[in-house]
């Protein structure tokens, strides 16, 4: 038996073949757009999910000349505070629909939380990113803005769920992915009537809630000859993405730690229990397995403020396939602390770890003397400096292992990954699961769905070590001083983007 399992993210859908020893056989990428028709609007078309998902299909089975009927199971993992509504004959009552990104909902959350109180909200749904990007408050605006549409809906799907709804026809979703609602209990694991009920939304309309291990159903005919599967395939319900690249990260274990390393960038933690905190506001979402959470701080535009320095700051070498192997060549003849000049990586705005979510990006500290060089070793520097917060909040709230495992695009860069572990002062650890944590994670529940796989402690054979990087003492303590500089500045530009916003 072989299974398939897909990672629905904010640039594309990454889809992975995995043998009966779960292997990766082969992996396919297809893109898609993300829209951006106003300030803070950020829509994805639910049918281009769909049709990544099926030409992913069946360039997989192409390329591996797999045949349909070895297919014994598929999962997906799917970008989280997503609602697709639906009318009652199931088609989609929009072409486009907000991500997890879009902040149109601010209004619609201050509003709630006029009969609400925040902090309790807070402590029982662990939703730390800012408050108008979860579901309940898009769901709000779209009452508020387009009645027509809000009352033609019967249901209302989650991103992975949508795509399980035309595999299947059946619809649920799992604890991961409702626990990014709005309105759920992390603790009781259910939705919470006061808080549906205060936003004036029938929680009737949000499918049942199920384990991500679950088989929601099996392939339609339609949906066979529109992917390639087999009839009557076995679908999972699957899970949210971070839930997902936890599990395909660091498993379910209590205390395991990562950092993703992509065009976002966050933190996460495996946990017993929940890591709250209504000051800074780690985000928390349900685990894949039963009693576990994984929290979270993030960076919206880790990657993405490197690629903005790769575009703007190096348009020479913007272009070339090894551009990023470029710059780190070009960090490298920088000094450690890059000759003075600091970056804060907040292109993409705050999030609840800053003194402001107004923050925005910037370099400080420039003079005369800085060079090319320091601009890139300051941005690289940034980025895990900024991170370094995170860790650091992490340790200060839950026992976690001494080491870090790091996935995503960045991982690729040793040289980057040198400069984690002497600014974390912790073991970094890089395997051979890199950008595909989140369809590892799926591939997992997949197995456990078809019955190849009793629980998740396979997760970590799957891993392969391929280099250690450990921090260096010399250079480790002149981080400690610059971090406490960067807090510094990190602080001021909060307080100029409150400033500029007055």
């Amino acid at each position: 038996m072989k299974i398939i399992s897909y990672d629905l993210g904010t640039g594309g859908v990454k889809a992975s073949l995995h043998g009966g020893d779960m292997k990766t056989m082969a992996k396919s990428f297809m893109e898609y757009d993300t829209y951006y028709p106003a300030p803070m609007l950020h829509e994805q078309r639910p049918e281009d999910w769909w049709d990544g998902v099926c030409a992913s299909t069946k360039s997989l089975l192409e390329e591996t000349g797999t045949r349909a009927e070895e297919i014994g199971c598929v999962a997906l993992s799917g970008h989280s505070l997503v609602a697709v509504p639906l009318s009652a004959s199931g088609a989609p009552l929009m072409d486009r629909v907000p991500i997890w990104s879009d902040g149109r909902a601010g209004d619609e959350a201050r509003a709630f939380f006029g009969t609400v109180d925040e902090k309790q909200w807070y402590l029982t749904t662990g939703n730390g990113f800012p408050s108008y990007t979860y579901t309940i408050f898009k769901l709000m605006h779209l009452k508020r803005n387009a009645p027509d549409i809000f009352s033609r809906i019967y249901k209302v799907a989650g991103s992975k769920d949508y795509i399980n709804y035309r595999l299947t026809g059946e619809l649920a979703t799992d604890r991961s992915y409702a626990s990014g609602s709005g309105g759920y209990d992390l603790r009781e694991g259910k939705l919470v009537d006061e808080y549906w009920d205060a936003a004036g939304i029938d929680r009737g309309i949000f499918p049942d809630i199920r384990p991500s291990h679950s088989v929601v159903g099996r392939v339609l005919p339609d949906a066979a000859g529109a992917t390639g599967l087999m009839e009557g395939t076995l679908v999972a319900c699957g899970g949210v993405d971070n839930a997902c690249m936890a599990l395909g990260t660091v498993g379910a274990a209590d205390g395991r730690v990562y950092l993703s390393l992509g065009s976002s960038s966050w933190i996460p933690a495996n946990s017993s229990e929940p890591i709250l905190d209504f000051v800074k506001r780690p985000y928390v979402f349900s685990h894949i397995a039963d009693g576990m959470y994984t929290s979270a701080f993030s960076i919206f535009s880790g990657g993405s403020s490197l690629k903005w320095v790769r575009d703007n700051i190096c348009p020479d070498i913007a272009g070339d396939a090894d551009a990023y192997a470029l710059m780190d060549s070009m960090a490298a003849s920088s000094p450690l602390g890059a000759n003075g000049v600091y970056f804060n990586p907040s292109l993409a705005g705050g999030t609840s770890q800053d003194k402001s979510v107004n923050i925005r990006g910037a370099y400080v500290g420039l003079h005369l003397g800085a060079t090319k060089n320091d601009l890139v070793r300051a941005a690289l520097e940034g980025i895990a400096l900024n991170l370094k917060l995170s860790y650091e909040f992490m340790k200060q709230k839950a026992r976690i292992e001494d080491k870090l495992l790091i996935t995503g695009g960045g991982s690729r860069s040793r040289f980057w990954l040198q400069m984690f572990a002497d600014v974390l002062g912790v073991d970094v650890v890089k395997t051979n699961i890199d950008q595909d944590a989140a369809s590892t994670g799926a591939a997992a529940i997949a197995a456990r769905a078809s019955g190849l796989w009793g629980d998740y402690s396979g997760v970590d054979a799957l891993h392969e070590a391929e280099f250690v990087c450990s921090p260096d003492p010399v250079r480790s303590k002149g981080y400690e001083k610059i971090s406490e500089k960067f807090c510094i500045v990190m602080d001021a530009l909060a307080d100029v983007g409150d400033a500029l916003l007055a």
